[in-house]
Order: C-alpha cells, then sequence, then structure tokens
C-alpha cells in the first residue's frame, strides 16, 4: 500500500489535482492533503467515528481545500459515472457471491482487505 511507505507518499507530494477520500476510519487526513496540488481538494465521503485533525497551514499555503459530501442522488452519480468512463478512471474491488459475505466480514474485521468488496447480485439467483 503505497499510503504506508513514506518514500512513495513523499514522491506523490503536490501531485494530485483531487483526492475521494472514502475511509470511514480514523486516518491521518494531512498526510493525503500533502499530496494535493496548488488548488487541489480532498473530499471525504467516508465518515470516521471521531474527528479528523486538520492541519490547517496545509490547506493555506497550497490554497489547497477540505470538503465533503453525502451520497449524491441520482443525477450527480450518472455525472460521476460519466466523467470516469469518459476519463478511464477505475476502481479496485474485490467481487464476491452473496454467499460468502460472512467469510468477507471475518476478513474486515481481520483488515485482511485489499480492496472494496462488491457483490455479485446474479449470485442471488444461485441462493
Amino acid at each position: 500500500m503505497i499510503s504506508r511507505d513514506a518514500n512513495e507518499m513523499q514522491k506523490h507530494a503536490d501531485s494530485f489535482d483531487f483526492i475521494l477520500d472514502a475511509v470511514a476510519a480514523e486516518h491521518d487526513i494531512n498526510a493525503y492533503i500533502g499530496l494535493l496540488k496548488r488548488d487541489g481538494n480532498i473530499t471525504m465521503v467516508g465518515a470516521p467515528e471521531k474527528p479528523l485533525a486538520v492541519s490547517v497551514f496545509g490547506l493555506l499555503f497550497r490554497r489547497r481545500s477540505f470538503s465533503g459530501s453525502l451520497i449524491g442522488g441520482l443525477a450527480e452519480t450518472q455525472e460521476m459515472l460519466d466523467f470516469c468512463g469518459k476519463h478511464n478512471i477505475t476502481a479496485d474491488v474485490e467481487v464476491i457471491p452473496i454467499q460468502k459475505v460472512n467469510e468477507a466480514y471475518e476478513r474486515l474485521l481481520k483488515s485482511d482487505v485489499k480492496y472494496r468488496f462488491s457483490i455479485d447480485m446474479a449470485s442471488l439467483k444461485a441462493e
């Protein structure tokens, strides 16, 4: 994982226009703010249980912004999907059948998850 490697994080400093942070756990948001270019934005869609400590200076000196958003409606979701399709933006996910949802949950508890789980809805027919 790049975010756990200080050298890799430093290599990518000041290189992103936008970061979508979907982490719903406590984490160092300032490390990610440091990855933003001048006028870059990081938007939170994850909701950690505890407040995140944000270093204001990481925002001020590079005119970076930090925002949040709840899940959008159909129009916003379609706009996002269209944008991703146009720019070939994809997500790394681990597709599982519904029958393995309990196993996936156990792996989540053990921190044995590299990507988000996506349930193959066709597997519901197998039940």
